[in-house]
């Protein structure tokens, strides 16, 4: 069952698990994300059954900037996280009461919102005297796969790709990560955004991008593929987004579709090449997508096809667990909690740079 309340900017689209009554796992954990325009909230019963997932989009208060201003973004997580907390509990048929343990993103992101998320999880945690933990959101990225498919449990090679991040790991065993490839500039989702803004498109470009390639000539204009040869598995998308500018430059009436089909032929062709050949050198039959840019539907349907003809199987959560959600940092903080033991002091920071 899916509900979606668009009229107050709150999506909650649960994942229902049907279990007997005697199976009900009766430990609860909140989770709350605030790395960067998202505010959200969510309720997991056990490791994987999301009861509540609640998400707040900041989208239309920074389109007018062009991205997210952070202190804008720091004031409106105070604003709105008491009342999505709230929302999320109604719609999970929880009290605080029940909440087993509370967890937060701590990193990488943006300070101030980190800060505001942080603070408000760990005041949680303290009144209702639970456990609180701080979960890395890269790794909250890969648990997103494990609430989509429980079953599919790793080993598995990790395509974390987003408008901050792009990095393939290595995943032998959740909680055991081997970074093998990251962006040494831009991130996909960075870059995208950035040659959005060229061509028009507001922010967040992504899902534009997406809908105006499908009408475009993805060979019209002859774009890098940057890095796509390097004998490592790092990336790079900054000199795509110079060399559409310097294409602008000279071709100021490009058509828009035919520029989107160009741009993410060249995106998509980089990061297929590369993940399924990291995929294959570290021995995994399983790469798992996560991560905002995991949305797009022609990357889906490259990935998909290209990991079929080389006997590679590729998994992607549901849409709404692509983007930032709090049902993922509260299944990263279940998972390290009850199958790690562990409990993070009161006192952790915030920290931006934070890596998996």
């Amino acid at each position: 069952m899916m509900r979606r309340a668009s009229t107050t900017g709150l999506d909650v689209e649960p994942r229902v698990t049907e279990t007997r009554a005697a199976e009900v796992d009766p430990f609860l954990t909140l989770g709350v994300e605030t790395s960067c325009d998202e505010t959200s909230v969510a309720v997991l019963r056990g490791e994987t059954e999301i009861l509540s997932n609640v998400v707040y989009s900041q989208v239309d208060l920074h389109a007018r900037y062009g991205g997210v201003v952070p202190e804008v973004a720091s004031r409106n997580h105070v604003v709105k996280l008491p009342y999505i907390v709230d929302e999320a509990l109604a719609r999970a048929g929880a009290r605080t009461a029940d909440i087993s343990l509370v967890a937060a993103t701590k990193g990488p992101g943006l300070v101030g919102p980190l800060l505001v998320g942080l603070c408000h999880a760990k005041g949680m945690a303290y009144a209702l005297r639970v456990p609180f933990i701080g979960v890395n959101h890269l790794e909250g990225h890969l648990f997103a796969h494990r609430l989509q498919n429980p079953d599919l449990e790793p080993p598995f090679l990790g395509l974390v790709v987003s408008g901050g991040h792009t990095l393939l790991v290595d995943v032998a065993r959740y909680g055991d990560y081997h970074v093998v490839g990251t962006t040494v500039d831009d991130a996909a989702g960075e870059a995208i955004d950035k040659i959005g803004k060229m061509i028009g498109i507001g922010y967040p470009a992504g899902a534009k991008m997406d809908e105006l390639a499908m009408s475009g000539d993805p060979k019209a204009i002859p774009l890098p593929r940057p890095m796509e040869g390097a004998p490592s598995f790092d990336f790079s998308f900054s000199g795509l987004k110079t060399a559409v500018l310097y294409h602008l430059r000279k071709n100021p009436r490009e058509k828009r579709e035919d520029i989107a089909a160009s741009v993410l032929a060249s995106v998509v062709s980089v990061l297929t090449k590369k993940s399924l050949e990291a995929t294959r050198r570290f021995h995994r039959r399983r790469l798992v997508v996560v991560g905002g840019v995991a949305a797009n539907a022609h990357l889906r349907a490259e990935l998909v096809a290209e990991g079929g003809r080389c006997g590679i199987e590729v998994h992607f959560p549901a849409i709404s667990l692509c983007t930032d959600n709090a049902a993922m940092i509260a299944a990263a903080g279940a998972f390290r909690h009850r199958e790690l033991g562990e409990v993070d002091a009161l006192s952790v920071s915030p920290d931006p740079s934070l890596s998996l």
